[in-house]
């Protein structure tokens, strides 16, 4: 087996396609996603849009932004948005995507979607037959090293995938007053953290036939930390760790009937991974120079290109996607025991400043 990699398949940041983008809920991801939109691509982020002016107007202020919006209402009629980026919290991302498609704007939906399956079908039914692109910001399948893997993984170049394992979490404090531990907010490691693990393993083994998820639970009714074991179709297992008490390192494997691929960099932001075929070892370098969240930027420029091509969703990680995502989040959330099944919070912005 010649170890050699293919070349990532991502859309160009420079000399493509470029939208006009508007915010909704200027808070910290938010942020990052236009600072990293102006610094390293030709996407814009054209109007902000928040419940409180001042928060919109100050957020505009930091980031070059000429449109500033006192309500959702007024930034998906602004006539300079092509695309709202809806980064309010989960709970509030039903309601303001339906906002932005009624408007006959594209929607790309922080992740997760919405807080349940059948929420999720909404948005994508609502999209559908609007016929306006969406997209929930799963923007982990979009970075070059993920592509890269994709493309190993469709070659058959890992083999029959038997086993993939993956760990993520981070410890959080427990304040009552942390969304984070409030059931109504959308709080809990599943929805958070979870959602990045249980899209890998899909990713890697396919949709699940079969799982079984174990974990702890708070007072309040909020999964604390979980493990889940999946089946897909083809027998491929795998093994989700997610966790709100405590650290991990975000490691994660793919194993193959003839090659494994490891990651050796956190597999939300993947800078490098390696690939093992017997005594062989090859090792794969993201070369980009974008780090981290500046990441954020590549699933924007793959957003313009298929509205461009036009396409209504992504090939990549479509509504489809989406909707079996949530499927399974509902499964490990359930499996845990009582919880709040229809979180909710008021329409006020309590995105993070």
């Amino acid at each position: 087996m010649s170890l050699v990699f293919p070349e990532p398949g991502v859309a160009p940041l420079r000399g493509g396609p470029r939208l006009g983008w508007g915010v909704i809920g200027p808070g910290e991801i938010a942020g990052d996603f236009t600072s990293t939109l102006h610094a390293n691509s030709d996407q814009r982020v054209v109007a902000v849009g928040s419940r409180s002016p001042e928060r919109a107007a100050a957020f505009a202020r930091r980031h070059g932004i000429p449109g500033v919006h006192g309500s959702y209402e007024a930034l998906v009629a602004d006539p300079a948005v092509d695309v709202v980026y809806v980064a309010s919290p989960h709970p509030q991302h039903l309601g303001h995507a339906l906002l932005a498609i009624a408007a006959g704007k594209h929607v790309l939906v922080e992740k997760p979607m919405t807080t349940s399956e059948a929420d999720t079908r909404t948005v994508a039914e609502a999209a559908r037959r609007a016929g306006v692109f969406a997209m929930e910001a799963m923007w982990t399948r979009y970075l070059p090293g993920t592509t890269v893997v994709a493309r190993l993984l469709a070659d058959g170049a890992l083999g029959d995938v038997r086993l993939a394992s993956v760990d993520v979490g981070w410890p959080h404090d427990p304040d009552p007053a942390d969304r984070m531990f409030d059931p109504a907010a959308g709080g809990g490691a599943l929805l958070d953290a979870g959602v990045y693990g249980h899209w890998f393993a899909r990713f890697a083994t396919g949709t699940p036939v079969t799982s079984s998820t174990t974990g702890a639970v708070s007072g309040r009714g909020v999964d604390l930390q979980s493990v889940t074991v999946s089946t897909s179709a083809g027998g491929a297992q795998a093994v989700v760790t997610t966790t709100m008490t405590a650290w991990t390192p975000g490691l994660a494997v793919i194993a193959g009937s003839t090659a494994t691929v490891r990651y050796t960099d956190h597999f939300v932001f993947p800078a490098s991974f390696a690939l093992h075929h017997g005594a062989e070892t090859a090792h794969w370098e993201d070369e980009s120079g974008l780090r981290g969240r500046q990441g954020l930027v590549w699933q924007t420029a793959a957003l313009a290109q298929d509205v461009a091509e036009g396409r209504t969703e992504s090939p990549l990680h479509s509504l489809d996607d989406s909707i079996d995502l949530a499927a399974t989040l509902d499964a490990a959330r359930s499996a845990l025991g009582p919880r709040a099944d229809a979180p909710g919070v008021s329409e006020r912005d309590t995105s993070t400043p």
